[in-house]
C-alpha cells in the first residue's frame, strides 16, 4: 500500500507562477526539469533537461498521480480547488500544478494582442514584402464606424518614428500613409531632407527605408503617393521632383526631372532665380517654377501642379512619360488643391482667398467663390470630402466649414455652414479623415494647438487632446486610410502616433 508522501520544498517556477497568481513574494531560482508530455510549456532554453524515461503520469489519485521522485501538490486546501478539473482530484504533480497555475493566470490576464504573433526582427525584404501582403495590420475592423459627437475614443501609441530617435532629423516637415489599407506604410520627410519609410505597426514601426535628397528641402506637402500605391512622389520648392518607385526600391529620376523633361537637380540653385525685367516667359523660364503643391487625381492619371501665377499645370502621368498637356489659369498664387468626385473636378484655393472648382476635361471653371470673410493673404490651407464637406483655414485661427459648396452651376455666393474658432493662430494644417466624420485641424504656431471635430455636428470632440497630451508645435498630420491611426508631426521630430478605437482594434503582423 503507497504511503502519501511529505510535501517538499517547492520548486523554483512553482513559487514564481504562485507568485504571479497570489500575489506573494518570489525569489528566483534555477527551473526544475519536466516530463515529455509538458514539453509545450518549456522554453527553448529548458528543452535539454527533459528526461524521456520517465512513466506517464494519471490525474486520478494521488498514487497513480507521483513517482519516488517527484514533489505532489495537495489540491485540498480552499484556495487550490480552483484548479481540478474535476472534483475527484486531489493531487497534481509539480509539472501539472505548474501547467494549471498558467493556466488560471492567464484566464485572469488575456495574453495582449501584438503577443500572439511573433514579429519580425529583421525587415530584410523591407518594403517588398509589405507590398505583397494581402491583409493589413489591423483586425476586426467595422464595416462602416459611426462616431458619436461628445467624446472620441482614441490611445496613445509609440511614436511611429521611433525607429529613427536617434538619428537627429530635426523636425518633421511632411507626413503620408500608403493608400492601401493592406500596406501599413508611413513616409516620413524630415528637415534634413531625408525621406524615411516606416512599417506602422503601433508597436515597434521598424524603419524600411530612407531615402537622402540633398538638393530638395521638404515641405507639409512634399510626400505624395500616387492612388495605386506604386509610387512615391517627392517635390517642393524647386523646379524638379522625384519618383520613388516602391516595388523595384530605386529612384526612377535620380537626377530629378521638371515639368518639360529631365533637369540635372544636382546643379540646382539655393533658390529659383527670378526672370530679369522685361524677359518674357517661356518653357526654361516655367522650369524655375518651384513644385512644391501637387495633387493626384482619384485614378492616379493626371498630376495637378500649382505653378507660378496662379496657373496649374496638368501632367499626364497615365502615359508615364509625366508631360505637361494643359495649363489651368486662377486671378492669385495657389495655396491648395484637391480633387473631387471621381476625379473629373479640381478645387483650388488662391491666396486671394477665392475658391475656384474646375473641370478638367473640359479645361474651364465651373464656378468661382470667395471664402466668407477672406481677404487677399488670410487663406492658409483647405481640405474636403467627397460627400460634399469643405473646410478653409485662415491666419487668424478660424476654420470656415461649408456643406454643399461645391455643386456645379450655382451661383449664389455660399456662407460657412459654421465657422469654427477653437484656434487662435494661424490654421497651418487641415485634414479630413477618409469617411468625413473626423476633421483634425492645428497651428503650428502655438504649442499643443490641435483640435479634432466631429463635421456631421460641427462639434469639437471634448475629450482629446487633453491639457497633458504631450503635441507640442504640430507640423504634419495625417489619417491612415482606414482612419485607424493618426499621425502627427512636430518641431521635435517625433511623429506621434494614435489610435483610433472605433475604426479597428490592431492586431500584429506575422
Amino acid at each position: 500500500m503507497s504511503r502519501k508522501r511529505q510535501r517538499r520544498a517547492p520548486d523554483p517556477e512553482e513559487s514564481r507562477l504562485e507568485a504571479l497568481l497570489f500575489g506573494t513574494g518570489y525569489s528566483s531560482a534555477p527551473a526544475a526539469t519536466a516530463p515529455s508530455t509538458e514539453m509545450h510549456n518549456l522554453t527553448d532554453a529548458d528543452l535539454f533537461l527533459v528526461n524521456d524515461t520517465q512513466e506517464s503520469v494519471g490525474d486520478t489519485s494521488e498514487s497513480e498521480a507521483t513517482s519516488d521522485d517527484e514533489p505532489v501538490v495537495s489540491l485540498e486546501s480552499h484556495r487550490l480547488r480552483k484548479l481540478r478539473d474535476h472534483p475527484d482530484e486531489t493531487a497534481l504533480t509539480s509539472r501539472q500544478y505548474e501547467t494549471r497555475l498558467r493556466r488560471q493566470f492567464e484566464r485572469i490576464n488575456p495574453q495582449p494582442a501584438w503577443a500572439k504573433a511573433r514579429m519580425s526582427e529583421k525587415s530584410a525584404d523591407g518594403i517588398d514584402a509589405l507590398l505583397s501582403r494581402t491583409t493589413g495590420v489591423l483586425g476586426n475592423r467595422p464595416a462602416k464606424a459611426s462616431l458619436t459627437p461628445g467624446e472620441l475614443a482614441i490611445e496613445r501609441l509609440r511614436d511611429a518614428n521611433q525607429a529613427a530617435a536617434a538619428s537627429d532629423s530635426g523636425e518633421a516637415k511632411s507626413l503620408a500613409f500608403h493608400p492601401s489599407a493592406s500596406v501599413p506604410l508611413l513616409a516620413v520627410g524630415t528637415a534634413d531632407r531625408r525621406v524615411r519609410l516606416f512599417n506602422v505597426d503601433g508597436h515597434t514601426s521598424p524603419l524600411l527605408q530612407t531615402l537622402h535628397l540633398p538638393t530638395l528641402p521638404l515641405s507639409q506637402s512634399s510626400l505624395t503617393f500616387h492612388p495605386s500605391g506604386s509610387s512615391l512622389l517627392l517635390a517642393g520648392q524647386r523646379p524638379f521632383y522625384f519618383v520613388y518607385d516602391l516595388q523595384r526600391g530605386e529612384m526612377l529620376h535620380k537626377a530629378g526631372r521638371g515639368l518639360w523633361g529631365s533637369y540635372d537637380s544636382t546643379t540646382a540653385v539655393a533658390a529659383p532665380r527670378k526672370r530679369p525685367r522685361g524677359a518674357h516667359a517661356s518653357s526654361d523660364s516655367a522650369c524655375a517654377e518651384g513644385l512644391e503643391i501637387t495633387s493626384f487625381d482619384t485614378r492616379g492619371e493626371i498630376l495637378a501642379v500649382a505653378g507660378k501665377g496662379g496657373n496649374i499645370h496638368l501632367l499626364d502621368w497615365k502615359s508615364g512619360a509625366g508631360q505637361v498637356v494643359d495649363t489651368l489659369k486662377c486671378g492669385a498664387s495657389l495655396r491648395s488643391m484637391w480633387w473631387k468626385g471621381g476625379g473629373g473636378n479640381l478645387v483650388a484655393l488662391t491666396n486671394d482667398s477665392e475658391v475656384y472648382i474646375w473641370d478638367v476635361g473640359e479645361r474651364r471653371c465651373i464656378r468661382r467663390w470667395k471664402d466668407d470673410g477672406g481677404y487677399r493673404g488670410s487663406a492658409r490651407c483647405m481640405t474636403g470630402t467627397q460627400n460634399g464637406w469643405l473646410a478653409v483655414g485662415s491666419n487668424t485661427g478660424l476654420v470656415n466649414v461649408y456643406k454643399d459648396a461645391l455643386a456645379e452651376g450655382s451661383l449664389y455666393q455660399p456662407k460657412p455652414t459654421k465657422t469654427l474658432g477653437h484656434l487662435s493662430t494661424a490654421v497651418t494644417a487641415l485634414k479630413y479623415n477618409h469617411d468625413g466624420q473626423v476633421m483634425a485641424m492645428a497651428s503650428k504656431d502655438k504649442k499643443d494647438a490641435l483640435r479634432l471635430v466631429h463635421p456631421p455636428s460641427l462639434t469639437a470632440f471634448s475629450n482629446w487632446p487633453t491639457s497633458s497630451t504631450p503635441l507640442g508645435h504640430i507640423t504634419a498630420i495625417d489619417f491612415s486610410p482606414g482612419s485607424e491611426y493618426l499621425a502627427i508631426g512636430n518641431t521635435r521630430g517625433r511623429v506621434l502616433l494614435y489610435h483610433m478605437l472605433e475604426y479597428g482594434a490592431i492586431r500584429a503582423i506575422v
